[in-house]
C-alpha cells in the first residue's frame, strides 16, 4: 500500500501559475507510472500528465507547453508546475502511482480554481 497527498492548489487568476505536489508515503520507485488527473464538475476524470520510472513523458493536448510533470525519486514526489492557466484549468486534481505488480492508487485530490 501507498498513501498519495497531494498539496499546492488554490485559487489563482488566468494566466498565474501554480505548482502540485504529491508526496507518497514510501518510495516511488516501485511505481512504473506516475500521473496527474483532473476532474472538473459534472465532467469525467482525465489524464493531465504522466511520467514512467524511465522518464518517458506524456501530456493531455490541453496543456502541452504549459504544464510540465516532474518526480524526484530521492524524495517520493511528483510534481505538476502549471503555468499560464486558464479558467477551464479549474478543476479537482489527482495523483496517481500504478505499481509494477498493476496495483492503482490515489490521492484525495486537490482544488484548482482559475479565476478570469
Amino acid at each position: 500500500q501507498v498513501q498519495l497527498v497531494e498539496s499546492g492548489g488554490g485559487l489563482v487568476q488566468a494566466g498565474g501559475s501554480l505548482r502540485l505536489s504529491c508526496a507518497a508515503s514510501r518510495s516511488i520507485l516501485s511505481m512504473y507510472y506516475m500521473a496527474w488527473y483532473r476532474q472538473a464538475p459534472g465532467k469525467q476524470r482525465d489524464l493531465v500528465a504522466g511520467v514512467t520510472r524511465s522518464g518517458t513523458i506524456n501530456y493531455a493536448d490541453s496543456v502541452k507547453g504549459r504544464f510540465t510533470i516532474f518526480r524526484d525519486n530521492a524524495l517520493n514526489t511528483v510534481y505538476l508546475q502549471m503555468n499560464s492557466l486558464k479558467p477551464e484549468d479549474t478543476a479537482v486534481y489527482y495523483c496517481n502511482a500504478r505499481s509494477i505488480a498493476s496495483d492503482n492508487y490515489w490521492g484525495q485530490g486537490t482544488q484548482v480554481t482559475v479565476s478570469s
